[in-house]
């Protein structure tokens, strides 16, 4: 009944051919055993968060301009007017406050 059933799409595999695998391994292992003999002081820098904060700012305009711009103001001000809208609507309507 082949004719019937759906056929299976393949399962993605990805596949680098410009990494080295054994390479990435040894330079791991390496990484471990210099970790656990307490020398490799140079590798925790690399995960200090302070060092990354705020680069994704300077690689994006968008963010760039909603820092330089600051805080906005446009809700509160919208709603304030709305409400002083509606305050001189029934002002008019009515004739009294």
């Amino acid at each position: 009944m082949g004719l019937f059933s759906t056929r299976q799409p393949r399962k993605f595999r990805r596949v680098s051919i410009y990494t080295d695998e054994r390479k990435e391994k040894l330079q791991k292992l390496v990484e471990q055993v210099e970790r656990e003999k307490g020398e490799a002081l140079h590798t925790d820098e690399a995960y200090n968060t302070e060092k990354f904060k705020g680069t994704f700012i300077n690689f994006t305009p968008r963010a760039q301009r909603y820092k330089e711009k600051g805080a906005r103001v446009g809700w509160p001000l919208a709603v304030i007017l709305i409400f002083i809208l509606l305050f001189i609507w029934n002002f008019i309507m009515t004739g009294n406050r």
